[in-house]
């Protein structure tokens, strides 16, 4: 019987540099959803846009992000992904870039809906280069490493994003960031490889990736792939595991919608805290979901390579990080930032802790439509894009924020219910027909 720790002790990594890519992805993935968020303050205030206004120019990314996650999903089985991604990298980057110039609602609107389109296929093919480049005891420490980008990225940028805008305004936060995109696809097209593809990967890590699970295909990206099947279709949606863990996902996003649209405001327009004072508390949250994340990810895989059952290793940190979330709502019960900052903190790092979902995707979705599957994963969990911003947009209209926090909190806590009591025993799904 071959050793895997053997293998994987003398083999290559060239594993790592692909998840360091993957994860700096991620980081300008979120950057160009979330540069939003701080330019709004001043956005709102030089366009004359009302709050319902923001909500829906928030909201407006998640129409077709979430919409496209299946289309998205398939695609992204169907296409190498060197390619897909650097041309949907560089789109969504140029529509970035363009937000800079426009002066009207409307234009924002689409913009933002713009990003939605060409960011649709991201995850699913963040998900599917891990699945390809690492074996099962390693992938959900690689997903909460790339999924982490999203926190530290932005716990890091949000005060240079704040600075940026404050010396060159909301025009040239976009411009830069829509600059910065252009040039990481650029990167990506140079030196993004699959596994078989790779010229410098070792054929010892390309045994340990396929003894310990990983699911490259073994057939030249040039060979032709299966073609869709609508029966693939009905598949992703028949399943009462995948459906909690839909329901979990969406639940997950609206905590993490929250952060990325409403938050900066919420500190500076319903908290009156200083706008550059609030980049840098707006900070401490992201760095607490980092933290979350990473020690969600591999404590789960060091539970898993102590032989503790999938469930206790995979669901625990998940459970737990959605009730953590519910503590969002503490915020309403006290007037001090110190506090206010550390209820937003605890519920940040529990939707970090939360954030490994992903790997139940690699873990439970027929082993053929790991894409799709993953492509409606998101969907429904894009969804809470399109309903979070622009419920907080009506509920804090009247200059009240408490009852949206009330709202994410209780959204939080259906996201543990459906996690505990609805996805069930971790297995693979096979196709019933």
């Amino acid at each position: 019987m071959t050793n895997l720790k053997a293998i994987g002790n003398s083999t290559s990594k060239k594993r790592y540099a692909i998840l360091a890519m993957v994860f700096i992805t991620v980081v300008i993935n979120y950057l160009d959803r979330s540069n939003i968020s701080v330019a709004a303050f001043a956005m709102k205030e030089d366009l004359a846009l009302s709050n319902i206004q923001m909500g829906y120019i928030f909201s407006a990314f998640a129409w077709t992000y979430a919409c496209l996650q299946i289309p998205g999903g398939i695609v992204a089985d169907k296409f190498p992904t060197r390619i897909l991604y650097t041309i949907i990298m560089a789109l969504w980057s140029i529509a970035t870039l363009i937000q800079g110039f426009v002066n009207s609602f409307a234009a924002l609107i689409g913009l933002r809906a713009s990003i939605g389109v060409f960011e649709a296929p991201s995850y699913p093919i963040n998900n599917l280069v891990v699945t390809r480049w690492f074996p099962e005891n390693e992938r959900a420490s690689a997903i909460a490493i790339y999924t982490s980008g999203q926190f530290l990225g932005l716990a890091f940028l949000t005060p240079t994003l704040v600075a940026i805008q404050n010396y060159m305004g909301w025009r040239g936060l976009f411009i830069i960031s829509g600059i910065i995109g252009l040039v990481w696809a650029g990167i990506w097209y140079l030196f993004y490889r699959d596994p078989n593809d790779h010229k410098k990967v070792s054929a010892s890590e390309l045994e340990y990736i396929e003894k310990g699970g990983g699911l490259f295909d073994k057939k030249s990206t040039s060979e032709k792939n299966q073609k869709f099947k609508w029966q693939d279709f009905k598949q992703a949606f028949m399943y009462r595991k995948l459906w909690g863990l839909y329901i979990g996902q969406f639940c997950l996003g609206a905590t993490t919608i929250f952060f990325l649209t409403w938050f900066p405001t919420y500190l500076v327009e319903f908290r009156g805290l200083d706008f550059l004072k609030s980049g840098f508390l707006a900070s401490i949250p992201f760095l607490a979901a980092f933290v979350g994340v990473l020690l969600s990810g591999f404590t789960s895989d060091f539970l898993i390579k102590k032989k503790y059952s999938v469930e206790i290793a995979r669901k625990a940190p998940i459970i737990i990080g959605m009730l953590l979330s519910t503590c969002i709502i503490g915020a309403n019960y006290t007037d001090s930032t110190f506090f206010i900052i550390l209820f937003l903190a605890v519920a940040f790092f529990g939707n970090g802790l939360a954030s490994i979902a992903w790997v139940f995707i690699s873990l439970m979705a027929p082993k053929k439509m790991i894409g799709l599957t993953g492509g409606a994963f998101n969907f429904i969990g894009g969804l809470a894009g399109v309903v979070v911003p622009v419920a907080i947009g009506y509920l804090v209209e009247d200059g009240d924020f408490s009852p949206a926090l009330f709202f994410i909190g209780g959204i939080a806590l259906l996201g543990f219910i459906s996690y505990t009591f609805i996805v069930g025993k971790v297995e693979r799904i096979v196709p019933k027909f």
